[in-house]
């Protein structure tokens, strides 16, 4: 599928941009340049918590393009739905003219678990987005009578949890409940230019897959989207992993961006719900995982990008930080262990700040360290080696830091783009198609 072109249209008020994907016919089955590579490109998007960037491949995985956009202001106005959208758009312009007839398929990545209510009538938002870290603690005795022990939904912050709420809230009257329709973020972007109701991925919709074969005759089940026999969307971190193209079991990718996430191949499954723990089946493998609250959010909130470098020049990564904090912002934790001193604790500062910083920096380090720890405990492969991505992958000393916390080699993968893992996923969706 390629992008043809855009077109602007009105429905009950609303404007919307569409992007109309149309498939390039070749019967005589010889490839089509249109800018000079004699073959298809491939484009991935990715959409984190503070901007979007994008990765446009060859079928080889070499970069022919890529770029980012910072999110538009979130204000009175505009909403995160609205940022999001325009920051999209941008991005497809920002691509360059010569390589736009030559983009055969587009994947998607948005951060797990934040959700529109849409209404299927008109395309309007009845609810959301509700962010990932946004919690409804009073969905959860609902969700837990009809969820699995132990499953991944029995969380405040759960894409379940989220539909539930609004479900049993005075906002959601008889009429919207019979028109909403559920949209992961990645799903939102996509039908924005696909227009089609109701599609989403594999990685997205596991999260919520038992839940809907054991509660068919109940009401939530229909309200969810179908899986895509072709992948267009997933996980900001899932799409971090494939970026670094690595597929023995034992290799893990840890995600340093405003959140921390770390994903681990696996051969064997590993699912609780009490630590945030999830499996994606990954060709015969499967990839366990989680994410915590800590990182880079905490961070700029402390230091500038400017401090940040020059401090950590200034790190001796050899030497163990005698400081003990819990890295996090006020939203609270959501991963990887049962400890009840899970609040955020950045206390005392010592006078110096290259101390202060090399304390965050090797506590942030303990988190994930015991997140990789709690995975083998659980019964997943043993971790050999973890690759790096995100923001964080640039910071050499911070690595140096975390491989001697973790015991392990730690090394920055060679790409740290979730963007450039979509576009791979792009990729591998646009040969299944063929």
């Amino acid at each position: 599928m390629s992008i043809a072109r855009s077109s602007r249209f009105t429905t009950k008020g609303t404007s919307r941009v569409r992007v109309m994907m149309l498939r390039r016919k070749n019967p005589g089955g010889q490839k089509k340049s249109f800018d000079g590579t004699g073959e298809p490109l491939y484009l991935g998007i990715d959409f984190g918590t503070s901007g979007a960037r994008y990765a446009l491949v060859d079928k080889q995985g070499a970069i022919h393009s890529e770029g980012k956009r910072t999110y538009p202001p979130v204000g009175r106005v505009t909403n995160w739905a609205s940022s999001w959208r325009e920051a999209l758009f941008h991005l497809l312009g920002d691509i360059p003219a010569i390589y736009r007839p030559s983009i055969s398929s587009i994947s998607i990545d948005g951060t797990s678990a934040t959700t529109f209510i849409i209404d299927r009538n008109n395309g309007g938002i009845l609810a959301g987005p509700y962010l990932y870290n946004e919690s409804f603690a009073d969905a959860l005795p609902a969700v837990e009578s009809i969820a699995p022990a132990n499953h991944t939904v029995c969380s405040g912050s759960s894409t379940l949890c989220k539909l539930v709420s609004w479900w049993n809230s005075s906002s959601a009257g008889l009429s919207s409940r019979d028109s909403a329709i559920l949209m992961h973020q990645s799903d939102w972007l996509l039908w924005l230019l696909h227009g089609e109701y109701g599609v989403s991925d594999y990685n997205n919709t596991l999260k919520h897959p038992e839940l809907q074969l054991a509660q068919s005759r109940r009401m939530y089940a229909h309200r969810f989207p179908k899986n895509c026999v072709v992948c267009t969307g997933t996980t900001d971190s899932i799409a971090a992993f494939l970026a670094a193209r690595t597929t023995e079991p034992g290799k893990a990718v840890t995600s340093l961006g405003s959140t921390l996430a770390i994903k681990l191949l696996s051969n064997a499954r590993v699912d609780d719900a009490r630590f945030g723990v999830y499996s994606h089946r990954l060709d015969d493998m499967w990839l366990v995982g989680g994410a915590s609250n800590t990182g880079g959010a905490v961070l700029r909130q402390l230091f500038t990008d400017d401090q940040l470098v020059a401090l950590s020049h200034e790190i001796d990564p050899s030497v163990p930080s005698l400081l003990d904090y819990y890295p996090l912002p006020k939203r609270g934790e959501r991963f990887p262990v049962s400890d009840p001193n899970m609040m955020p604790r950045l206390q005392p500062r010592p006078e110096s700040d290259t101390a202060y910083l090399h304390g965050i920096l090797e506590s942030i380090a303990r988190i994930e360290a015991k997140g990789y720890n709690l995975l083998k405990e659980l019964g997943a492969s043993m971790v050999e080696e973890v690759l790096t991505a995100g923001g964080g992958a640039r910071n050499d000393k911070w690595t140096a830091i975390r491989g001697r916390v973790l015991g392990v080699p730690v090394r920055k993968a060679e790409q740290t783009e979730a963007a450039y893992g979509a576009a791979l996923l792009a990729l591998k969706g646009a040969n299944t198609m063929h």
